[in-house]
């Protein structure tokens, strides 16, 4: 059995760095962390308390995808908040679409500028 101590990162694909710096840190407040590797392609880390998200520029497999419309149904991260309320309201206002849970729990999902599928859940 392969013993594993804990999740470290989440990479994601993009294809614009500037529109998603301006997702993930306009509309979520993420902060990018600046003692992170370089790479030879474009991208950034953020601190998700003790896990992270690597944004990656890198030409995108799924660029032709056809994604299922809610996002709880493709591969998607999730991200824990204490009320689902503040999120919708800050979507409506970026102009974002999303969807709740379909199970009826107290979950968010939208999707990055790149399509990539993201929760937020208030679920402990």
């Amino acid at each position: 059995m392969i013993k594993i101590n804990r999740m470290m990162h989440t990479g994601l694909v993009i294809s614009n760095l500037a529109k998603s710096k301006a997702f993930y840190e306009g509309l979520l407040g993420f902060a990018p962390n600046p003692a992170r590797p370089n790479f030879d392609f474009e991208g950034v880390w953020y601190d998700i308390g003790q896990n992270q998200v690597h944004l990656m520029v890198v030409p995108n497999p799924y660029e032709n995808l056809q994604r299922p419309t809610h996002g709880g149904r493709d591969t998607h991260i999730a991200f824990s908040v204490d009320d689902v309320e503040p999120i919708r309201a800050e979507l409506e206002k970026a102009g974002i679409p999303y969807s709740m849970s379909l199970s009826g729990r107290a979950a968010v999902f939208c999707r990055d500028p790149d399509g990539n599928a993201l929760e937020f859940s208030a679920v402990k």
